[in-house]
């Protein structure tokens, strides 16, 4: 019915047709098409659609939106030369309605740039202002008395961690360091001896973990280390009875308590601290920005070291963690083991199993991680629950089995875990809910079923589980997959190497999950393909924040007004 679009197709000439195809089995067919002559086609954008909208009511939209008047642009005039960047106006017009493919690639440049621009902006703002601010100073340096009174020795990488955050505390300015290191690296003896340092100098520190049994692990690490020097150390968990919780939080209000243990029930409102000079979070990846925060304002400025086992590329930490200094534990402590791991078809489940029940029979304990809760009809994939059942009844039938999964009750889960760290339950069927704070020594098997549904970085924290006491230890993939990915695991255990490959192979937004450590998701920017930009931009940042470090010239005005409104979407993540 529409007889003058005939009248401009002519004979000869190539056309682009671009609609959905019908199903006439006579004819190939299409309802209202658009058509474009090749040569004279335009480049039109792809959007998001949903039910009753299409594309061109969209881009009508867009060209009404354009026509009502522009924001400011938030990059000063100075620095669009010196990049060579197209104005805001262009850079919106031409990456809806693009003049041609090289007004496209200006227009996603500039864009992308903005974007990075304006986070670094933000981050190097928060940096710039903690480190400005006076922070509590530490006078006394007794860290030598602690690490002397150590059991064991530390690595000359903690030594250099410990050494870099006593400059920080006695610098005068606010401690704001991410301490990095690998599964079973000692980020812990780093935190420990801080604690000491501020706790001799009068002050209290706070440590907070993501689940209770991290945080009771912490507690008793710290406790059996302060006793012999008469330092106060307090465990305040969700799990504690009211009278428990009211007389924990005294002693933090009075000052008695001087190290304070904990999961999130450290940030209700009701608990305040008598003199609170350090706060550390441990497995930073499973808090947001504004937990971390959150915490630091129950203090006067106290110095703040956020700890993570999740390796991380170093261009990717400086995006993530732009506002904090960066320490790195790249040594593990004398005597860890390597960790034997293979990568075997699901064929081998048979020698498999015998190979776990050797070690049981030797008196070790293990793993064997599923990637599922339960049997699903759509995916065919292992679960735990089945593979419980099964293996109670026939392979390890007269061996004793727990099972652990995140749906399980919370009594449930610390109940299975504590037999499992007594040694009452030898083989621990699970999900990877045991990926963060499990310590159990005696554990020296694992076993991964359909390891290639997991990221090569969760599969090396899960790994990490096992080889933390004296046995040697295996790791072992269970895999149809002929995924060239998973030989990495069995060529290294250096987790940075590993993350690097994990970073290349996934992509950021898969590498990272979507909180992205409690940064805002980007709309065109992708640090898969613009690390390099981003590297450019906080040079140019840098020189910004050093020069306004609080954006009061007029030209930095609209630069302003959007970093106010990244910290507002950074506040909410």
């Amino acid at each position: 019915n529409t007889r003058y679009l005939a009248m401009r197709l002519h004979e000869g000439s190539t056309y682009l047709f671009l609609g959905k195809m019908g199903e006439n089995s006579f004819w190939p067919e299409m309802t209202s098409p658009e058509i474009a002559e090749v040569g004279a086609a335009k480049i039109c954008p792809v959007y998001s659609l949903t039910a009753g909208i299409s594309s061109k009511i969209i881009a009508k939209f867009v060209r009404a939106a354009l026509a009502v008047g522009l924001p400011e642009d938030p990059i000063p005039a100075d620095i669009l030369a010196k990049e060579r960047l197209c104005s805001l106006a262009y850079a919106l017009e031409n990456i809806h309605f693009p003049h041609d493919s090289e007004a496209l690639e200006r227009a996603k440049k500039r864009l992308v740039y903005e974007e990075l621009f304006v986070l670094q902006t933000a981050l190097g703002l928060l940096k710039h202002k903690r480190r400005s601010s006076t922070g509590i100073t530490v006078t006394d340096d007794c860290r030598a008395e602690f690490i002397a009174a150590m059991p064991f020795e530390l690595t000359g990488a903690q030594r250099r961690a410990i050494g870099e955050c006593m400059t920080d505390l006695q610098s005068g300015r606010v401690m704001n360091r991410l301490l990095q290191g690998d599964v079973g690296s000692g980020k812990t003896a780093v935190a420990a001896a801080l604690c000491f340092v501020l706790a001799k100098n009068g002050y209290q520190a706070a440590l907070m973990a993501p689940t209770e049994l991290l945080a009771e692990q912490h507690f008793h690490s710290l406790t059996a280390l302060f006793e012999p020097f008469g330092i106060s150390c307090v465990l305040l968990t969700g799990s504690k009875t009211k009278k428990q919780k009211e007389q924990i939080k005294q002693q933090l209000a009075s000052g008695q308590a001087q190290v304070a243990v904990g999961t999130h029930a450290l940030l209700t409102g009701d608990v305040t601290f008598g003199r609170l000079g350090l706060v550390i979070t441990d497995e930073q990846h499973r808090f947001g920005v504004a937990q971390r925060a959150q915490l630091a304002a129950k203090g006067g400025q106290p110095h703040t070291l956020v700890m993570s086992a999740t390796p991380i590329p170093r261009t990717l930490g400086l995006m993530l963690y732009g506002d904090l200094d960066l320490s790195v534990l790249d040594e593990y402590p004398r005597g860890r083991k390597p960790i034997a791991t293979y990568c075997v078809p699901s064929s081998y489940h048979a020698r498999v199993y015998r190979y776990i029940q050797k070690h049981l029979d030797d008196g070790r304990q293990g793993y064997l991680v599923c990637p599922l809760v339960a049997e699903s009809e759509t995916v065919d994939t292992a679960s735990a629950e089945e593979f419980f059942d099964n293996l109670s009844r026939e392979a390890f039938a007269g061996y004793r089995l727990g099972l652990l999964h995140g749906k399980l009750p919370a009594k449930e889960k610390e109940k299975v875990m504590r037999a499992f760290q007594d040694g009452t339950v030898q083989l621990l069927i699970c999900t990877t809910v045991i990926e963060v704070g499990i310590d159990v020594p005696n554990a020296a098997i694992m076993v991964i079923e359909n390891a290639e549904r997991f990221g090569l970085s969760q599969l090396h924290q899960l790994r990490g589980r096992i080889g933390r006491g004296p046995y040697d230890s295996t790791c072992i993939l269970i895999s149809d997959s002929r995924a060239e990915r998973l030989k990495v695991l069995c060529s290294t255990t250096d987790g940075f190497q590993i993350a690097d490959e994990d970073l290349k192979l996934r992509g950021v937004g898969d590498f990272l999950g979507r909180r992205q450590h409690g940064l805002p998701e980007f709309k065109i920017a992708d640090l898969s393909n613009d690390l390099t930009l981003m590297k450019e931009v906080r040079k140019t940042v840098a020189a910004l924040v050093e020069e306004d470090p609080r954006l009061g010239r007029s030209d930095h005005a609209a630069l302003k007004k959007e970093v106010i409104a990244l910290y507002r979407k950074m506040n909410d993540n």
